[in-house]
């Protein structure tokens, strides 16, 4: 069983009783689902998910007008349902990271994984937050949410300001030219085989977090970013090409074909931001093209940022 299928039925079999009969008045002030960190809440897991950190659980995310004797309460109510559901047992150690599920402050659980409590934040944590932060706090499912609190947080976190956007997707473009369409070719006259694959997973990394950008989502964190750029519409021959480059070796026989792919998934990248309008021409030189994307940044505040502060946040 799917660990979001499972949650779900746990919750409708007794959360939701829990909350409807010993919590009435507070009913508008909290929300139950499962999102977060691990693949079931993508709806990832498999069999071998199952050997650590699965259990039937979900979370209860309360508004900050919620008393700490309420919480508190709500808190042994929550450890007071059934140990054990279906088969599965509910964990008794934490996983790193701390506790998924639970009762938690909705304004403290989405500040300490972002920095911010509702979603509004400034221009240097919009274009610095992890892309697979910020795929954690939309993912998964909303099971209850009355009052609708818990939905328009996550739909803040969601709505990426277009600017933000553009300035990002420059940074992963910027990486990809300088990496694939220039120092991949240049290691290998050096011999440097090793280094011209480092210079392949960077294409790849940047390739794939542009990839979702413009499909107005965010990539997860590494280890799931393949299996869920399956689902995505636009551009869908990409996740192929960019698993062909790293799973390829660099002998000569393969590094023209790598070589022609680069250029293959550089002119796909160049035409979408084309057809979406982002750019005024089709420019398949990746770092201009990623100067052409600044040209649309009004914001000072998002122009002036190093693009090495977005290195790193895929």
């Amino acid at each position: 069983m799917k660990g979001l299928e499972l949650s779900r039925r746990y919750f409708e079999e007794y959360g939701r009783g829990m909350l409807e009969e010993r919590f009435p008045h507070l009913l508008n002030d909290l929300a139950a689902g499962l999102f977060g960190s691990g693949s079931e809440c993508y709806g990832f897991d498999d069999d071998l998910s199952t050997d650590h950190d699965f259990e039937p659980g979900f979370l209860i995310l309360l508004k900050d007008t919620v008393s700490r004797i309420d919480a508190f309460l709500l808190e042994r109510a929550y450890a007071s349902l059934p140990k054990e559901y279906l088969g599965y047992k509910r964990q008794l150690i934490a996983p790193p990271g701390g506790p998924r599920h639970g009762v938690f402050y909705a304004s403290e659980w989405f500040k300490e994984k972002t920095g911010s409590p509702d979603g509004h934040m400034d221009a240097y944590s919009w274009c610095t937050i992890p892309s697979h932060v910020l795929s954690e706090v939309t993912n998964g499912e909303v099971f209850f949410d009355p009052s609708g609190f818990l939905g328009e947080i996550r739909n803040s976190f969601a709505s990426m300001p277009e600017e933000v956007l553009l300035k990002r997707l420059s940074s992963d473009l910027l990486y990809m030219g300088q990496s694939g369409q220039y120092n991949y070719s240049r290691c290998l006259k050096h011999g440097e085989k090793a280094a011209a694959q480092l210079a392949v997973d960077t294409f790849v990394r940047n390739g794939l977090d542009a990839l979702f950008l413009l499909n107005r989502t965010y990539m997860p964190y590494y280890k799931w970013s393949f299996k869920a750029a399956q689902d995505l519409e636009k551009l869908y021959e990409l996740p192929s090409l960019y698993e062909y480059l790293l799973l390829s070796g660099n002998e000569e026989e393969e590094t023209e074909k790598k070589k022609e792919i680069i250029e293959e998934i550089s002119s796909l990248l160049a035409l979408e931001i084309y057809t979406q309008g982002l750019c005024e021409r089709q420019e398949n030189d990746l770092e201009r093209l990623s100067y052409d994307l600044l040209k649309k940044v009004r914001n000072s505040d998002i122009l002036g940022l190093e693009m090495f502060l977005l290195v790193g946040n895929i």
